[in-house]
């Protein structure tokens, strides 16, 4: 363990590539890898599966500071006890994720839990939302990936074949909408963020560029 976790941090829209590139960042550095949004989809899957309308601030805060989440290196995501890794990436989740995302009790909690997974871990590459801006403003490096709306819809409807691509669009379109208007941490690239468009770029291109920024 160490006094100043080295985190770097990949912020980003869904569909922007942040998963793909954050794991890939962590095999080239040797660093551990932490998906944030998990976090979140895993208290909206809470939520839903104990029957508590994700609407309900107090109710889904209260469930996510007594949550019980493990997320081993093998990807596996459980919570209270279930392996939900496939379920959280559910549509319904999909749904209900930035709902949950905006209640400020389950930031504060979710904040606290990533910062001492970091400080368990010495540090890690971390993605999410707000990680640059919010829960590690002093990463050694911030990242901000994007990419046009509609290479970002085609990717996501390649991930969930069970919707269309219309669909997907238009979900992403509404989770921008309340990621970056929620008064809570907004999605927004941190000042000092290297940003990047990955629209037309590999992930070897971008992980490249990325370990090039590295201090």
């Amino acid at each position: 363990m160490t006094d100043t976790p080295k985190v770097i941090a990949i912020d980003g829209p869904a569909g922007s590539g942040k998963s793909t590139v954050a794991r890939a960042v962590a095999a080239r550095t040797g660093l551990p890898y932490l998906d944030t949004g998990a976090m979140y989809r895993s208290v909206a899957f809470a939520a839903l599966r104990a029957g508590v309308d994700p609407d309900d601030a107090e109710l889904v805060g209260n469930l996510a500071c007594g949550m019980e989440l493990e997320m081993p290196a093998d990807g596996t995501v459980v919570v209270d006890g279930t392996d939900a890794t496939i379920e959280i990436r559910g549509p319904e989740v999909t749904r209900a994720v930035s709902i949950v995302a905006a209640n400020p009790t389950v930031r504060t909690e979710m904040r606290r839990r990533q910062r001492a997974w970091a400080a368990e871990h010495g540090g890690g590459v971390m993605e999410g939302r707000d990680i640059g801006t919010v829960v590690f403003p002093d990463a050694v490096l911030k990242v901000y990936l994007d990419a046009q709306p509609e290479v970002r819809a085609a990717r996501r409807s390649k991930e969930v074949s069970d919707l269309s691509y219309e669909t997907v669009a238009s979900d992403l379109a509404r989770r921008d909408a309340l990621d970056q208007g929620r008064d809570d941490s907004p999605l927004r690239e941190a000042d000092d963020a290297f940003v990047i468009d990955t629209s037309d770029l590999t992930v070897e291109q971008i992980v490249d560029a990325i370990l090039e920024q590295l201090p």
